[in-house]
């Protein structure tokens, strides 16, 4: 065969392989296409104007949807008027913060047009330690508790307020939930983080500004200074309050007049603090040993600001009764008007750890001083920009049987240097921190999918000598179960699918993905790879439930545990029944919201990699028996159940390239390959199915061994000289 007709029939093959990866492509376009429009008019448990009339109904009425923020008003009718009394929304508009179990939280939230709360509603949610264990109803009761709160306070969740601090409207109180500390602080942020866009947007708070874009402290600017300097610098700011300008705060109250002492020292200092913000290297590296700096980098994420406070003189700023690692009840952060969460870092207990000599590297003369270092989360929008406004409260009473008392605030702020601040941009989101903040995970997960690239391309390396495969796969899938699985929570999922659809039917921006750099960049890659490989990557290399059914398979090969072949026609069938899987699951996330999260637990992903087992006992006992089928039946789940690997399956058929090689021999009358292959994905003409192929490679490896390859053993007993094929003929051969 000359070089011009090899040619001629690359090129046709080529444009054959071309047309049905375009066929396949514009036939997924289709049936998403139909699957969108079904989704559209049975689509349940979207807040429409209808559910929002059933969810707000007489004496409210619901206006039309705002054309720019995903509200809805309420007015109420009063004789022959019709005023707004307020604004509705659903938090995961908003603010899609990824909960617990990586979900974010949907609440329906109603708020007055002076900020305070109508309504806190949880609509849906996917938080394990509510599902199955306490149940919904302390999730629904605690949510119930932020009716009547207004955004102008600061809300604390499990503090204890004292008699004085209870008389103080700058801070409510509501309960915690035992058990759940982490998903309802993640509700309260998810509530207070949308709610304050509507305030900003629709009644004028914070100067309509958008939490999400502002300004970011510059993390590479340090210069070697003393404490004095970083006053002179601006970086550290003092004030100084006499009992006389306390007394000012009091006059025409109750209070006036009750402090004997500062009456009679009207000069002396009440209070001295000082305020610096810890996060700006210059500070922080200049205050805080290296050992304890890189502790404070590790422990907090990158978009946190973390202030610290000292103060002495005759009254405490955290109080008497303040507990550690607790939010203060004397001490309170605004800025442009809105409250900002501040809470206690608790640094003096967690530098103990280290055994160092201090607690911070201060002036002899303030080694007398109180501190403490308070943590702001990046969520909580607290732009280094604009100044941290402090309100100190100090409250006086006046009686003695049944005392009257009154609080009074005293102002101070703090604000950084603009040098050392980095100006907001129009890209600049806060998910953008939580990519800065796993950048070294990112690193890691990029290098071992360039490894992966490589071994998939150039494969002959794991297969000539056959050895060198039997030693990486495994590595390879132990770093996918630990790293990408357990430790990174890069276990891709069926509600990745459904959360797409559903964002989709619902006109949602699809940015909720952002928050989870592993998930983005695992999805990018596999994207690439249909076109590429099909559906095998995934599924043979990067899927942790995958690497943790393969790897107990061969830690307890020893037990020679009895393998069910199942027969080919059977295997047929039931390789449709994932198929069956994945459209039920997509019919119930387009006919009901919170019946998915319910279906979606046919996956086992959440209970062994995202939870690591730590369920109510029917989930783990459900990933248990599928993991003792694997032992049996190779890898049961993901070739006859898993609606993901279906998912991937279909998305599979846009492979332009049959890439695994083949001989004519293979299947006539070879049949060694498809015996051998765990996956049964072989046919009996020796063709791969690439929609069942888990690109383990154990099939190359025979191919390319003289001792394992029928055909290449009777060529050596026959001692021919072994014909060299390139890439060319292998393509052509294959494409047959």
């Amino acid at each position: 065969m000359n070089s011009y007709v090899v040619l001629e029939r690359l090129y046709l093959n080529s444009l054959l392989m071309v047309a049905k990866a375009l066929k396949s492509l514009f036939l997924s376009f289709c049936v998403f296409l139909v699957c969108l429009l079904f989704s559209s008019l049975l689509a349940a448990g979207v807040m429409d104007k209808a559910a929002m009339e059933k969810a707000f109904p007489s004496p409210y009425i619901v206006g039309d949807k705002d054309s720019e923020l995903p509200i809805w008003p309420l007015y109420q009718q009063i004789s022959t008027d019709t005023p707004l009394v307020g604004y509705a929304f659903e938090s995961i508009d908003l603010a899609a913060i990824p909960g617990f179990a990586g979900i974010p939280f949907n609440l329906l939230v109603a708020i007055d047009p002076d900020g305070s709360f109508l309504e806190v509603k949880v609509l849906s949610h996917h938080e394990p330690v509510f599902l199955e264990g306490l149940g919904e109803k302390p999730l629904f009761d605690f949510a119930k508790q932020y009716t009547g709160i207004s955004l102008m306070q600061n809300v604390k969740i499990d503090a204890k307020p004292s008699r004085a601090a209870a008389s103080n409207t700058a801070n409510a109180y509501i309960d915690g939930v035992t058990k759940a500390t982490a998903s309802v602080r993640i509700l309260n942020q998810s509530l207070l983080s949308s709610s304050l866009k509507v305030a900003r947007e629709k009644l004028g708070y914070a100067k309509g500004r958008d939490p999400d874009l502002i300004a970011r402290i510059k993390p590479d600017i340090y210069e070697s200074m003393s404490w004095d300097e970083l006053v002179d610098e601006g970086l550290i700011v003092k004030y100084r309050f006499s009992n006389e300008d306390v007394e000012k705060q009091f006059v025409g109250t109750i209070g006036e007049g009750q402090d004997e002492e500062g009456l009679e020292a009207p000069q002396e200092t009440f209070i001295e603090l000082y305020v610096a913000n810890v996060s700006v290297p210059t500070v922080g590296r200049n205050l805080l040993l290296p050992e304890a700096w890189e502790y404070l980098q590790q422990s907090v994420g990158s978009n946190d600001q973390l202030i610290l406070i000292l103060g002495q003189g005759r009254h405490s700023f955290v109080g008497e009764d303040f507990v550690r690692g607790k939010v203060p009840e004397t001490l309170s952060l605004n800025q442009a008007d809105l409250p900002i969460q501040i809470r206690d870092f608790d640094l003096e207990d967690r530098l103990d750890l280290f055994e160092l000599d201090y607690k911070l590297k201060l002036p002899s003369e303030l080694e007398e001083f109180e501190w403490k270092l308070f943590h702001v989360i990046g969520q909580a929008g607290l732009d280094p920009a604009f100044p941290a406004e402090f309100e100190l409260n100090v409250t006086r009473q006046k009686g003695w049987l049944y005392p009257e008392a009154v609080t009074e605030g005293i102002e101070f702020e703090s604000t950084i240097p603009e040098e050392y601040v980095l100006a907001a941009e129009g890209d600049n989101k806060t998910w953008h921190s939580l990519w800065e903040g796993r950048k070294t995970d990112i690193i890691i997960l990029l290098s071992a999918l360039v490894i992966l690239t490589i071994v998939l391309v150039k494969f002959s390396v794991l297969t000539q000598p056959k050895q060198r495969l039997s030693w990486f796969r495994p590595l390879y899938l132990l770093f996918t179960l630990v790293f990408i699985g357990w430790y990174a929570q890069g276990q891709l999922s069926i509600v990745n699918i459904t959360g797409v659809l559903q964002a989709l039917v619902a006109g949602r921006s699809l940015e909720f993905f952002l928050y989870d750099p592993m998930t983005v960049l695992l999805w990018a890659y596999i994207a690439v790879t249909f076109f590429v490989w099909g559906r095998g990557t995934f599924c043979g290399w990067l899927c942790p439930f995958g690497a943790l059914q393969e790897l107990i398979g061969k830690a307890l090969a020893f037990l020679k545990l009895p393998q069910l072949k199942v027969s080919a026609k059977l295997d047929a069938r039931l390789k449709w029944l994932k198929y069956v899987v994945l459209l039920g699951i997509l019919i119930v996330a387009v006919i009901s919201v919170p019946l998915t999260g319910s279906v979606v637990e046919i996956e086992p992903f959440k209970t062994s990699i995202t939870l690591m087992f730590d369920r109510s006992w029917p989930f783990v006992l459900w990933a248990v028996v599928l993991l003792l089928l694997s032992l049996f039946v190779y890898k049961g789940y993901c070739r006859y159940i898993c609606p993901l690997g279906a998912g991937m399956a279909v998305f599979g058929k846009l492979r332009v390239y049959k890439w695994l090689p083949r001989r004519s021999e293979c299947g006539q009358p070879c049949q060694l390959c498809k015996h051998k292959c765990e996956y049964q994905a072989i046919e009996p003409d020796g063709k791969i199915d690439y929609d069942e192929c888990f690109q383990c490679l154990d099939c190359v490896v025979i191919y390319d061994s003289d001792e394992l390859c029928v055909p290449l053993i009777v060529e050596k007993r026959k001692g021919r000289k072994l014909k060299t094929r390139n890439s060319n003929d292998d393509l052509i051969a294959s494409s047959k």
